[in-house]
C-alpha cells in the first residue's frame, strides 16, 4: 500500500509542476451512480520575501450529481441485450423477471463495455443464460454510443454549473485529470475535449485506484501516528454552506439574526465567532444553505439547535454598573476537517467605565527640586567651616553629614506622606467575560429516536442479523456439500482400500447419487435454502458413512485386537506380582479379575473367528470401539484391585497388661519389707535406751 501511495504522490507532483493555474478533476465511476467534478488551485507560500508553489492544492469548487454515473452505461447496454434475448426465446418471455439470468447478463455486459473502450466491435456471449439456453450476440461502438446518447449530455451539466459558479472560463483551466473507471469510454473523453476546447486530456493517475490512494494519502497527512517528510495532498473545503439563525425574546430580526456562517468551499479546519448585542437568553440554530446542494436523504434544512442561557442573569448583575457599551454575546464555532459545524462555547462580554483614584504624576518634579535645595545648603555650610582647622572641620563635617542624612530621611518620609495623600480620579474601562451555558438540541437527521422508532429500528436490525446468520449458514452448508461430493468421489475412484470394503454395485450407485446431487447443486441449488443443503448432505452421508466406517475399521479393528491381547499377556505378570509381593490381596478378588480376563479373551477369539468368515465389504461382526470399551472395563477393575492397601500390624494388648501388673506387685512388696525393717530397728533402739539420743537426720540417712 505504501508503494502505491508513493506512486500516487509522484504523479501528483508531476501534475502540479506541469500546471501553474487551475486543475480540473473529473470523477466518474461505475460502482456508485455518481458524477463529480472539482476545480483546484495550487497553494502559494512565501518565505524570505520569495513566493513559491507548495506541493499541495486547495479545493476551489466541487459539483456533481448523485443520480447517475458510469453504471448507467452498463444498464443501457444490458437492457438492449435483454430485449434481444427475449426476441430469441419468444412466447412473451421476459428475462428481466429472472434475477439470476440478469446477473449473468450484467456481468458479461461489463466485460463487453471494457472491450469497446479499445475496439470498435465487441462480442457478447453468455452460456446457459436461462433454461440451458446460450446467448450469443455482438455490439459496435456506434450502437453503444447511440444507446447512451442522453448520458453524454448529462455528463457536461456538473462542469457547466461549476464553471458558472466559479466565474471561470474553460480556457483558464490548465490541466484536466480524469478519475474513475468509466472515464476510459472514448465518447465521454471526446465530449469533454469538445466542450473544453482541448486536443488531449490528462491521464497521469490510475483511474481506478486514484480515489483510494488519494484518501490514504490525505489520511496520512491528518494522522498523528504517521510522519511524512513532505506533506502532499488536498486542502479540503466545506461541501455545503451553513447558515446561522438567532431567535429570542426582544431580539430584533435583521441581517445579523440570520446570516451565512460558513460559505461553501470554506477551508477546513476553521474556527470563527459571531457577536450579537442582546441582554436576554436566546436560541441559535444551524441550517444548510438553501441555495446550495444538500446531502442525500436530508428532508429539513435545520440540523442543530442550541439554547444559550445565563445572559439574562449576567445582564441583571452588571446593569447597575456604568456600562460603556451594550452587553453582547460571543458565539464561537468550529468547522472540523470532516466538514461538521458545531457551536463550541458562548460568553457574555460586559464593558464598564469606572472612576479610579490614582497618584498625581507631577508630584515627582516638586520633590526632586526640594531635595536638591537641601543638598546645596549643606555643601555651602561645609565650605564655610574649613578655616577653623582640621579638627574642627572634621567634627563640623560629621555633624553636617548627620544633619543632612536626618534631614533627607525626614524629607523623604514627608514626601511619601504627601504622595499618599495627594491623588486624582481617572476614568478606566474594564471588560468582564462571563461563560454562558449552551444546551444542544438535535434537529433533522441527527434528532434522537423515539421509543417506538428505536424499538422498530432494533426489530429491523434483529431481522437483518437473522438473515445474515441464515445466509452464512446457507453458504457454509453449501460449501460442506460441495466439498463432500468432491472428496468422496476422489476416494471412491482412486482408493484401493475403498474398493475392498465396498462392492462394485454399491460404488456405482453411490457415484450416481453424487452426480445427481452435484447437478442439482449447480443448476437449482443457487437459490436453495440451508435446510435443502442439509437434507442432500444427510442423504449422501447415509449412503457413504457405512462404507467409510468399514474403511476405518479395516485398520482400526486389528490394531485394537493386538492392543487387547498384549494387555492380557501383561495381566498374567501383574497377577504373579500380586501373589508374590501383595499377599494381603484377597484371593477372591484376584480370581474375579482372572475370570473377567478369560471371558474377554474368549469373546475376542470368537469374534475374530466370525469376522474372518465374512468379507470386509459386509457389516463387521465387532468394532474397535467395542474392544476398547471391554478393555477399559477390565483395566478399571485391575486398577481397583491394585489399590487395595496393606493392613496395619495388630498390637497384643493382653500380654502387655500382665507384665505391668507384675511389676507393680513387686514394687509394693519391696516397700512393705522396708517399712517392717525400719519399725524393728526403732523398737530395738528404744529398748536399749541409746537410740533416742540420735538426731532425726541419722534416721533419714538410714532410710
Amino acid at each position: 500500500m505504501s508503494t502505491r501511495v508513493l506512486r500516487c504522490s509522484m504523479e501528483l507532483i508531476k501534475i502540479f509542476r506541469m500546471s501553474l493555474g487551475m486543475l480540473f478533476f473529473m470523477t466518474w465511476g461505475r460502482a456508485v451512480p455518481m458524477l463529480r467534478s472539482c476545480i483546484t488551485r495550487p497553494t502559494v507560500q512565501e518565505s524570505m520575501g520569495r513566493q513559491f508553489q507548495s506541493i499541495s492544492f486547495r479545493l476551489g469548487m466541487l459539483d456533481g450529481t448523485q443520480i447517475w454515473g458510469g453504471q448507467d452505461l452498463e444498464l443501457s447496454m444490458a437492457e438492449y441485450f435483454a430485449d434481444e434475448f427475449n426476441e430469441q426465446v419468444g412466447n412473451g418471455f421476459d428475462v428481466r423477471k429472472h434475477p439470476k439470468a440478469m446477473a449473468k447478463l450484467k456481468k458479461q455486459v461489463k466485460r463487453t463495455k471494457e472491450i469497446l473502450s479499445a475496439n470498435t466491435v465487441a462480442p457478447m456471449s453468455v452460456e446457459s443464460l436461462h433454461d440451458d439456453r446460450d446467448f450469443r450476440s455482438s455490439i459496435t461502438r456506434e450502437k453503444f454510443e447511440e444507446l447512451c446518447a442522453d448520458l453524454w449530455e448529462k455528463s457536461l451539466i456538473p462542469l457547466k454549473e461549476m464553471l458558472a459558479y466559479s466565474g471561470l472560463k474553460a480556457d483558464e483551466i490548465h490541466a484536466v485529470e480524469l478519475i474513475g473507471g468509466a472515464t476510459r469510454v472514448p465518447k465521454l473523453q471526446a465530449k469533454l475535449q469538445e466542450f473544453l476546447g482541448r486536443k488531449e486530456l490528462d491521464k497521469h493517475l490510475d483511474a481506478d485506484e486514484a480515489v483510494v490512494l488519494g484518501a490514504a494519502l490525505h489520511a496520512a497527512n491528518l494522522s498523528d501516528g504517521i510522519k511524512l517528510n513532505r506533506k502532499l495532498g488536498m486542502i479540503d473545503g466545506a461541501t455545503y454552506g451553513y447558515v446561522l439563525e438567532l431567535d429570542g425574546l426582544d431580539l430584533v430580526k435583521d441581517e445579523n439574526t440570520k446570516q451565512v456562517l460558513v460559505p461553501r468551499m470554506k477551508k477546513v479546519f476553521s474556527k470563527m465567532y459571531r457577536s450579537i448585542i442582546h441582554n436576554k437568553d436566546f436560541e441559535a440554530s444551524l441550517a444548510y444553505e438553501s441555495e446550495g446542494p444538500l446531502p442525500p436523504g436530508v428532508l429539513s434544512l435545520k440540523f442543530a439547535q442550541y439554547t444559550v442561557s445565563g445572559l439574562t442573569d449576567a445582564s441583571e448583575k452588571y446593569s447597575s454598573r456604568n456600562l460603556s457599551s451594550p452587553i453582547k454575546a460571543n458565539l464561537h464555532f468550529s468547522l472540523s476537517r470532516s466538514g461538521v459545524l458545531t457551536l463550541d462555547r458562548a460568553e457574555a462580554v460586559i464593558e464598564i467605565s469606572e472612576w479610579v483614584e490614582v497618584p498625581k504624576k507631577n508630584l515627582t518634579m516638586d520633590n526632586s527640586t526640594s531635595s536638591a535645595n537641601v543638598t546645596l545648603e549643606a555643601s555651602t555650610l561645609a565650605n564655610l567651616t574649613v578655616e577653623g582647622g582640621p579638627k574642627n572641620a572634621s567634627e563640623e563635617n560629621s555633624i553636617n553629614s548627620r544633619d543632612t542624612s536626618s534631614t533627607n530621611a525626614s524629607d523623604s518620609s514627608a514626601e511619601e506622606e504627601s504622595n499618599a495623600d495627594v491623588t486624582e480620579k481617572k476614568l478606566k474601562k474594564r471588560t468582564f467575560r462571563v461563560p454562558l451555558k449552551v444546551i444542544e438540541k438535535k434537529m433533522g437527521p441527527g434528532i434522537s429516536l423515539s421509543k417506538e422508532s428505536l424499538a422498530d429500528a432494533k426489530r429491523k436490525l434483529e431481522e437483518l442479523d437473522k438473515k445474515d446468520a441464515e445466509r452464512r449458514q446457507t453458504a457454509e452448508l453449501k460449501n460442506n456439500l460441495e466439498g463432500y461430493i468432491y472428496n468422496t468421489r476422489e476416494k471412491i475412484e482412486s482408493s484401493d482400500e475403498v474398493q475392498k470394503v465396498s462392492t462394485s454395485e454399491e460404488r456405482e450407485a453411490f457415484i450416481k447419487k453424487l452426480e445427481e446431487v452435484q447437478e442439482w447443486l449447480y443448476m437449482d441449488g443457487e437459490d436453495a435454502t440451508a435446510s435443502e443443503f442439509q437434507e442432500h448432505l444427510d442423504m449422501l452421508k447415509a449412503i457413504g458413512d457405512p462404507i467409510f466406517f468399514r474403511l476405518t475399521e479395516l485398520s482400526a479393528r486389528p490394531e485394537a485386537t493386538r492392543h487387547a491381547k498384549r494387555y492380557l499377556g501383561e495381566l498374567k505378570e501383574i497377577v504373579h506380582g500380586w501373589e508374590a509381593n501383595k499377599s494381603w490381596i484377597p484371593k477372591e478378588r484376584i480370581d474375579e479379575v482372572l475370570n473377567d480376563a478369560d471371558k474377554f479373551k474368549k469373546w475376542l477369539d470368537e469374534k475374530e473367528v466370525e469376522q474372518n468368515k465374512i468379507p470386509v465389504s459386509m457389516t463387521p461382526v465387532f468394532t474397535s470401539e467395542e474392544v476398547y470399551d471391554k478393555l477399559v472395563d477390565l483395566q478399571v477393575k485391575v486398577a481397583s484391585v491394585n489399590r487395595i492397601p496393606k493392613p496395619k500390624p495388630k498390637v497384643e494388648k493382653s500380654a502387655k497388661n500382665g507384665t505391668d501388673s507384675a511389676k507393680t506387685e513387686n514394687a509394693d512388696s519391696a516397700t512393705g519389707s522396708t517399712e517392717d525393717n525400719s519399725s524393728n530397728k526403732e523398737e530395738a533402739g528404744t529398748s536399749d535406751g541409746s537410740a533416742t539420743d540420735k538426731p532425726d537426720s541419722e534416721v533419714h540417712d538410714e532410710l
